[in-house]
């Protein structure tokens, strides 16, 4: 037999509910407001902190995502405790949920892992000109699953952690200078020590060309019709490409005086 609903039933169990947990449900609202107001104020103290504290711009947007995670996890298990949540059934929900999540985010959880490697081996930081995945820029940020490369063509570049963690990197600017290698060919009946003396010259006048290392100069190949000349030599790793075009147009211009070059 069908039971009739009992709308006099429902309104009393209704009343009844939100005699006992609507103070708590209000209470909790105003508290998860109230913390996370509380919580963007402190990650901003803290981001003041250290940039007073000069701490390492490589590590400190990850400090602030972890404290910020953490300090959220309090506050929605304070509310859930406020509002009258079981702890238990919470556990077993968020257990089950884990695996479900791990398993669906493996990749996620290993570009986690790799930034955690990144930050703590440091095989590059920020502000480091580094080539990865075929592409050549300067790293502008390490956040906890990506690192953002601005190409010198002005590209934003997110690469996923793993794939700076497990594939070769090659850190172009961590020794603070680069060897910059030209080569010129001149024919065989230009004398090679005039050469010489006018490629010393033009490298003289560039300003950021490094005075040791010391330069090298001298024939790379022989040919039939000629001579190949190599030209080494080192420059600041950061201005590399304007040194390097610097360094051209100052030979040509007096390679071009010389009437070497017609």
């Amino acid at each position: 037999m069908k039971q009739e609903f009992n709308l006099a039933k429902f309104y009393d169990n209704a009343y009844d509910w939100v005699l006992h947990y609507g103070p708590r449900l209000i209470v909790g609202i105003l508290v998860l407001f109230a913390g996370l107001w509380l919580i963007r104020m402190l990650l901003n103290w803290s981001h003041n902190k250290m940039h007073r504290k000069n701490v390492d711009p490589t590590i400190k947007p990850f400090l602030l995502d972890v404290f910020g995670v953490a300090l959220r996890l309090i506050l929605v298990l304070a509310v859930m405790q406020i509002v009258g949540i079981q702890m238990t059934l919470f556990a077993t929900l968020v257990g089950t949920f884990g695996v479900a999540v791990g398993l669906a985010l493996s990749g996620t959880l290993q570009n986690f892992a790799s930034g955690l490697l990144i930050l703590l081996l440091k095989p590059f930081i920020v502000g480091d000109n580094i080539i990865t995945q075929g592409l050549e820029g300067t790293v502008t940020s390490i956040q906890l699953f990506y690192t953002l490369v601005k190409t010198f063509d002005n590209r934003d570049v997110i690469v996923p952690n793993s794939k700076l963690s497990n594939e070769v990197i090659i850190n172009i600017s961590r020794e603070g200078s680069r060897r910059l290698d030209i080569q010129l060919k001149f024919g065989k009946d230009i004398p090679l020590a005039q050469v010489r003396d006018v490629v010393n010259k033009a490298i003289d006048k560039c300003e950021n060309v490094l005075a040791t290392p010391e330069r090298r100069i001298g024939v790379g190949e022989i040919q039939p019709d000629g001579y190949l000349l190599n030209v080494n030599v080192w420059v600041n790793a950061h201005g590399f490409q304007d040194t390097r075009l610097q360094l051209n147009e100052k030979l040509l211009e007096d390679l071009e005086a010389a009437q070497f070059y017609k």
